[in-house]
Order: C-alpha cells, then structure tokens, then sequence
C-alpha cells in the first residue's frame, strides 16, 4: 500500500498549505533530502489552533493540535511533490510547544504528528529522531510548531 493510499484510510482531510509568513521558503529539496519549514496547526478552513497548552488547550488538544500541524505538513508536500509516495522515510522532527512554564509533557504533545507519519509511511520509514521542546511563546500564540526534514526516493 502506498503512502498516499494509507493517508486515504485514515479519513484526515488535508489543510491548504499555508503561504510563508515572513522571508523563507516552506520547503526545499537539496539532492534526496526535503526540508519543511516550521508550520503551524492550519485547519481545514485555512484558520490556525491558538492557545496555550496547559492553559486555553488541555494536553490532549495541544496532541490534536501537533496532529494538525503533520497534516499541514502533509499538504505541503502533496501540493509541492504530487505525492506523499514520493518521501522515502522521516529523518527527523522539531517539535515546539508553547506550553504555560509548568508545562512539561512536550514529547506526548508531539506525537500528535509523529503517531500521524508512522501511519502514512509505516512505523520503519514514518520515525525517524525526534526534539520535541517547550518554547516561552509561538508566533501568533499557535500552541505548536513543527519542523522536518525528510528522504525523498
């Protein structure tokens, strides 16, 4: 089954992919290495997640929030490539939470998205290494940020 295949059983509608908000680029290929910039939660309607995690959003919604932010990621790719079947594997993620100070549970956030690439490319090549860290503040108050570099084929 391909990767475009499996994102097609999970009943997940993709996001728009979201336009640069500053001076980069969203995503760049040197040779077989893709590179994603940090992207934000974009929901379907184009709107972002805002809040805290801790604070306005409770644990499980900064999770849903970080799934939120691979599918965005997700339609970057799509949009840019044609294809999630043209990524080999996940080779690392940076996950940021903007969690209130006593926060501490950044990896389960963050897994929101990493639970979401094990299932598009399988647990072998959707895993790759992982930060997952908590930041005093997001751009926009958005509760997460996230942001990858993948192996094409």
């Amino acid at each position: 089954m391909t990767a475009d295949e499996r994102f097609a059983q999970l009943g997940l509608e993709l996001p728009p992919p979201p336009a640069p908000k500053g001076v980069y680029k969203p995503f760049l290929i040197d040779g077989r290495h893709l590179y994603v910039s940090g992207h934000g939660p974009v929901k379907t309607d184009g709107s972002l997640i805002f809040g805290k995690v801790g604070g306005e959003l409770d644990i499980e919604q900064g999770k849903l929030a970080a799934q939120q932010v691979g599918l965005t990621i997700l339609s970057t790719i799509k949009t840019n490539l044609g294809s999630l079947e043209k990524v080999k594997r996940v080779i690392k993620v940076l996950g940021m939470v903007n969690g209130v100070p006593a926060f501490d549970r950044h990896p389960y956030v963050i897994n929101g998205c990493s639970e979401l690439f094990a299932k598009v490319w399988g647990e072998e090549n959707g895993i790759g290494v992982r930060s997952a860290v908590g930041m005093g503040m997001l751009p926009e108050n958005i509760p997460v940020e996230i942001e990858a570099l993948f192996e094409l084929k």
